[in-house]
């Protein structure tokens, strides 16, 4: 793996961002901070979601014509194993080339070596899927914790990132941790 893509899950993790753009926002600031190649979903009239490739961002609303609500990003690393052009245009343009796979332990040491220690916590899909959070952040990691067939990614391996999202708000890791 490149030391840029490396670089660009840090900036992720360590700051609940991506390119800047907070999982709070609204739709237009976050295609002025990604750029305009995405892929535009919508459930109902009350939810919505971006598809950048490797980052996706979801909104929702009150009321069918209200304003949209920024709700939380994941990335969605266990793309890159797919290949062809999955990370969006203006992360690639930052960040240069991503290997296929990200290795849990190389992440983890990165950021305790920065000063950011990821708690464990419950994941509810165990073995398969281990988190681990960073409560400066609210930034989540999934980790493939285990390989079963009917639940796991045949490219990935255990140990690899599957995915990242944020917010993960304290009162849901009090929840998942209570359960």
């Amino acid at each position: 793996m490149t030391p840029h893509s490396l670089a660009f899950y840090l900036d992720v993790v360590m700051s609940g961002t991506v390119l800047g753009a907070k999982p709070t926002d609204e739709p237009d600031r976050v295609t002025g901070r990604l750029g305009t190649e995405f892929a535009e979903n919508r459930s109902g009239r009350h939810h919505m979601w971006r598809d950048y490739g490797l980052a996706e961002f979801f909104w929702q609303r009150e009321s069918g014509d209200g304003p949209w609500a920024g709700h939380h990003f994941t990335l969605q690393v266990h793309r890159l194993t797919y290949g062809g052009k999955v990370v969006n245009g203006k992360i690639r343009t930052r960040y240069g080339r991503f290997a296929r796979r990200l290795r849990f332990a190389k992440l983890q040491r990165l950021l305790e070596n920065r000063g950011t220690v990821l708690r464990e916590i419950p994941s509810g899909q165990d073995p398969c899927y281990r988190l681990f959070w960073n409560p400066a952040s609210w930034t989540c990691v999934s980790v493939i914790g285990a390989k079963e067939e009917y639940r796991t990614p045949d490219d990935l391996r255990v140990g690899d990132v599957y995915g990242i999202t944020a917010p993960m708000t304290p009162d849901e890791v009090a929840w998942r941790t209570a359960r």
